[in-house]
């Protein structure tokens, strides 16, 4: 999934919360900032967080 660049931001903002808070790291990491942590785990895509959009009327898609 591609995200846009504010999900991008809050994905990588929430994921260095997190690890600076004392989650687990899930990927090998050594020892770095917690945001450069998270810009690995979601490059890597082991972020276990889901993005839900929702779809305006206005909008037409075509499948």
């Amino acid at each position: 999934m591609k995200f846009t660049r504010y999900e991008r931001a809050r994905i990588i903002g929430a994921r260095a919360l997190q690890i600076a808070m004392g989650a687990p790291v899930l990927i090998d990491a050594g020892r770095k900032e917690p945001i450069d942590i998270a810009i690995m785990e979601l490059e890597m895509g082991v972020i276990p967080i889901t993005v839900k959009r929702t779809i305006t009327e206005n909008k037409k898609i075509s499948l």
